[in-house]
């Protein structure tokens, strides 16, 4: 099965679409990978997901990636005494470690290492930012604040500090353990929630230890003090836009994730972007228009996938919300304007024999009208600087590891096909123009373009180009 695009679909799975039916019509509906969301459910229900998953798989013949969503440090507000209650704007409050409810003159805040870290006038936000707190004084076990923005206030109300780099790991024991959960179960990525710092990243990927790709979610604005480092100790990168709305002026996010598409895809990690992509269809057949505009952007931007959350966790029309999102990308990859930015924004090859390669493919394959780029990999590595380049041709995966294949699915245009690894040059050849033309990406008589490495098998090393021609008979 060919997606007729190169930008991936990752469709969050949920009460909504927790079904052998409801999984398989997602799919064939256009998504490519699946996003198992560690903030709720269970694991028995995350388990049956991804035996769902793997069966669905194997009965395409389709590579799908698993991303483990782990939930990360929340820090919220305590019980109160009432079923909610209304701060007044103007009006003074006190957050403390006293566990008593709380009541409009004090809420409990049982987080005892944020305390010696707040400072006056740094700003506290409750309830996603709705409610907006400045800090007038602190104490040891508590700080005075006054309401600039007031509102209701129920239990268990989630609280963020966006002017602080925390001293919080990115890791709960709750994590710890859904990560040992998911490396078992073999997900292909582990989505990283709460990076604030480069060190959050190093200590997960040693626990990690190959096993899945890493992706980190970029929600802090502590993260993107940092952000090089922190991209470059990842494998993935996750534009995680509701957070960032929270704790920086919403006005700041689409030049932030403009930033990070365009570092991502410099670095050839993959970057995806998700949030509130097609909100209006939780409840809605039909999208908005801005919310088309906004798709369509983050396809025009060259992002490598678009996620879904709630419109297929939780909405009433999730095989919709996948289908609207496919017709969007599909529209938007034939647009010459869509191809002009491709073209133009190519980032500058690392001045290695691998990356001089992979550049030079893509150039030959538009000189010589090639209809595709093949290319050999065992690390993945090879295919991730192939998607870096944007062809505006096809680019068909050759390895020996279902692992690599799986975790490669989120990289924009890949095509990958488990098969045995090439021993000569004659093979290379061969197995390629095979796979092309049986996987229904060329036709006989096309000419398409081969890189692999030499001596075969070898990771890491591209250092071959090939041009060769589908014969004109049927294979």
């Amino acid at each position: 099965m060919r997606r007729e695009r190169n930008i991936k679909i990752i469709s969050t799975l949920g009460p909504a679409t927790s079904s052998k039916q409801a999984i398989k019509k997602l799919f064939e509906a256009g998504a490519d990978a699946f996003r198992l969301n560690f903030s709720h459910g269970n694991r028995k229900e995350h388990l049956s997901s991804i035996r769902i998953i793997r069966k669905l798989e194997a009965s395409s013949g389709k590579h799908i990636a698993i991303i483990a969503d782990l939930q990360g440090p929340k820090i919220r507000i305590g019980k109160i005494s009432k079923a909610f209650i209304d701060l007044q704007s103007g009006k003074k409050i006190r957050l403390d470690q006293n566990p008593q409810p709380g009541n409009l003159k004090r809420l409990p805040l049982p987080h005892p290492e944020i305390f010696p870290v707040l400072k006056k006038s740094h700003s506290i936000l409750l309830d996603d930012g709705r409610i907006q707190l400045r800090v007038d004084r602190v104490g040891k076990n508590f700080v005075d604040t006054s309401i600039l923005t007031g509102g209701r206030v129920t239990d268990n109300k989630g609280v963020n500090i966006p002017s602080l780099a925390l001293p919080i790991k990115a890791m709960t024991k709750s994590d710890m353990s859904n990560l040992q959960f998911s490396l078992e179960n073999e997900v292909d990525w582990i989505a990283l929630s709460f990076v604030q710092r480069p060190k959050d990243v190093s200590e997960v990927s040693k626990l990690i230890a190959g096993r899945a790709g890493l992706m980190v979610k970029i929600e802090k604005p502590s993260a993107l003090q940092k952000i090089d480092k922190i991209i470059n100790l990842a494998d993935g990168v996750m534009v995680a836009r509701g957070d960032l709305g929270v704790e920086l002026p919403i006005e700041e996010v689409p030049g932030i994730q403009k930033k990070l598409i365009q570092l991502a895809r410099k670095m050839g990690k993959p970057v995806v972007v998700a949030t509130q992509m097609l909100e209006s269809m939780v409840n809605s057949s039909t999208p908005t228009r801005a919310e088309i505009s906004d798709v369509a952007t983050a396809v025009y931007d060259g992002a490598d996938a678009v996620m879904l959350s709630e419109e297929t966790a939780v909405g009433k029309f999730p095989i919709d919300a996948v289908s609207v999102m496919n017709r969007v990308a599909k529209k938007v990859e034939v647009d010459p304007f869509y191809r002009y930015i491709m073209d133009r924004e190519h980032p500058n090859p690392d001045p290695t024999t691998s990356d001089a390669i992979t550049a030079a493919a893509r150039q030959v394959a538009e000189t010589v009208s090639a209809k595709l780029i093949a290319t050999y990999t065992t690390s993945g590595s090879t295919a991730l600087r192939a998607s870096r380049e944007r062809p505006s041709v096809p680019i068909l995966v050759l390895t020996p590891i279902q692992k690599t294949a799986r975790r490669l699915i989120l990289s924009w245009g890949l095509h990958c096909v488990k098969t045995e690894d090439a021993h000569n040059m004659q093979e290379m050849v061969s197995r390629a123009c095979d796979l092309a033309y049986s996987e229904g990406l060329v036709k006989a008589g096309q000419r398409i373009i081969i890189t692999a490495g030499v001596p075969f098998g070898t990771p890491g090393r591209t250092n071959v180009l090939r041009i060769a021609n589908i014969p004109k008979k049927k294979l």
